[in-house]
């Protein structure tokens, strides 16, 4: 007897196949949305709502790039962006040097608030409306434990 590899059966690879379309299709309609509406992607909308929900406004940018699932690269060629058009202003932690924080400026929270109902409206009719309150709530649960184990995983490594 061989070992055969571990299948998906069809009630999963059904349910696997409808969530990559939603992990690589989503992002891209809000992207072309946030592109046309706003003129920033959707990637750099999570990077200033990030902020603007952080305490002062302020984050430290490794705990930024952490919380938005991106790279130190990524996220620095992104600011770079973002304080040429007064969006954000970076200084170092008076308490660590090793770190910069990056704070969110009144400009750069109009930009967010300018963008915000017509993606909020797209997110909505992407997501929130083809669902009851009650599949949005198990949607939920589930999401949060996917999470929850994906980021133990990429924490692990």
């Amino acid at each position: 007897m061989t070992n055969q590899p571990p299948w998906l059966d069809d009630d999963q690879q059904n349910l696997w196949q409808a969530l990559l379309t939603v992990v690589i299709a989503l992002p891209a309609a809000l992207d072309r949305q946030l592109q046309r509406d706003s003129g920033i992607s959707n990637f750099e909308y999570g990077v200033l709502a990030r902020l603007s929900m952080a305490e002062e406004a302020t984050m430290r940018l490794s705990d930024l790039a952490r919380d938005c699932d991106s790279t130190q690269p990524r996220l620095s060629k992104v600011m770079d962006r973002f304080e040429a058009r007064d969006w954000v202003v970076r200084r170092p932690d008076p308490t660590d040097g090793r770190y910069t924080f990056a704070t969110l400026t009144d400009t750069g929270r109009h930009k967010l608030t300018a963008s915000a109902p017509e993606h909020a409206a797209q997110v909505k009719r992407l997501v929130f409306d083809p669902l009851t309150a009650a599949q949005q709530r198990h949607l939920g649960t589930a999401l949060t434990r996917i999470a929850a184990t994906v980021r133990g995983e990429l924490d692990s490594k």
